[in-house]
């Protein structure tokens, strides 16, 4: 990255401790369960493993709250969870990060999403996931717990400077979310973006939105086969969601930013191409990409920024963060400064 890209995404690296972004979306309990491979079961052709330990993590929207946390950036989340074991853990953990969640709305008898990965390997051998299993709600909330979460997310948007929106599909960012989003950027200009696993085309009229291909490809109903059909298709998305901008995050294939009046712009991954592990690496884009709009950075330094960030989760095991000091120490070592 030239020198001049440094200076601006160091610039607006400066300008995060500044920000406060409130975090919508589902939590998830993302469960590690670390074993080392003992032997063959006689019962049936697989793996017993000697269990050394279990680690829980925020995942899901507690991820991005986790990552803008880490970030610098003064950090709100709100969303529904469930009143059990998972569902505690990942508030604590919240907690611990300096994340403020003190508006989320726990509901009794809903479990709080949790996806559990087992990780095996021989004796002092990296740990590779072996099976993952998940247990989900997915269900609509309760007309209560709906309006609960509107009057919460109202009350904390005037201290914001910007919103993000992690939608999982379980039920925390319900439709009057969304127009309280609407007009809320309508009245302040300030950034709402959102990512969404399975609903993309009901978050119009915001500021911008960061798919992944697979999401960008099922929402136009066709594959991008070529850079060209990526930078048309996220044009295309775009001017459909009446969106400033969308973020199509293309693995390792980099990104592409598509935007008013200008042709879209692709970009390479930063770093290595093979990932170590991309769990959560969208959430990590997400949330970089609206602190530095918050932050007042222009559309290309937000996705450079977040490129990034990006480029070094992905080296991290696990559901990771990236600080705003690796972030920086990593482009003075990349320009010898």
């Amino acid at each position: 990255m030239s020198l001049d890209w440094t200076s601006l995404i160091r610039a607006t690296l400066a300008r995060f401790p500044a920000q406060r972004l409130l975090v919508i979306g589902d939590a998830i309990a993302d469960e590690f369960v670390h074993g080392t491979i003992a032997r063959v079961s006689r019962e049936a052709p697989v793996l017993i493993l000697r269990h050394e330990f279990t680690e829980t993590i925020p995942g899901g929207a507690a991820n991005a709250a986790a990552n803008a946390a880490a970030l610098g950036v003064t950090t709100t989340w709100i969303g529904v969870i469930g009143r059990d074991r998972p569902g505690r853990r990942v508030l604590t953990d919240l907690r611990r990060r300096g994340v403020q969640t003190g508006a989320a709305v726990v509901l009794p008898g809903r479990p709080t999403p949790a996806k559990t990965r087992v990780l095996a390997g021989l004796p002092n051998a990296p740990r590779q996931q072996v099976i993952r299993l998940d247990r989900e709600d997915a269900s609509l909330l309760p007309p209560a717990t709906a309006d609960a979460l509107v009057a919460r997310i109202r009350a904390a948007l005037p201290n914001a400077t910007g919103v993000v929106v992690s939608d999982y599909g379980y039920g925390s960012a319900p439709p009057e979310v969304i127009a309280l989003l609407q007009a809320w950027r309508r009245e302040t200009g300030s950034p709402v973006v959102a990512d969404s696993r399975r609903r993309l085309a009901d978050f119009h009229g915001l500021t911008a939105a960061t798919p992944n291909q697979e999401e960008a490809e099922s929402l136009a109903g066709t594959a991008f086969q070529t850079l060209d059909d990526a930078g048309y298709h996220a044009e295309r998305l775009r001017e459909r969601l009446a969106l400033d901008a969308l973020l199509l995050t293309r693995g390792s294939d980099g990104m592409t930013l598509a935007r008013p009046g200008a042709a879209p712009l692709s970009i390479p991954v930063h770093g290595a191409r093979t990932p170590v592990d991309v769990t959560g690496a969208g959430d990590t884009v997400l949330v970089a990409f609206t602190a530095a709009l918050a932050a007042g950075a222009e559309l290309e330094i937000a996705m450079r920024l977040a490129n990034v960030a990006a480029g070094m989760v992905v080296m991290k095991r696990g559901t990771a963060t990236v600080s705003a000091a690796e972030i920086e120490a990593a482009l003075l070592m990349e320009n010898g400064l």
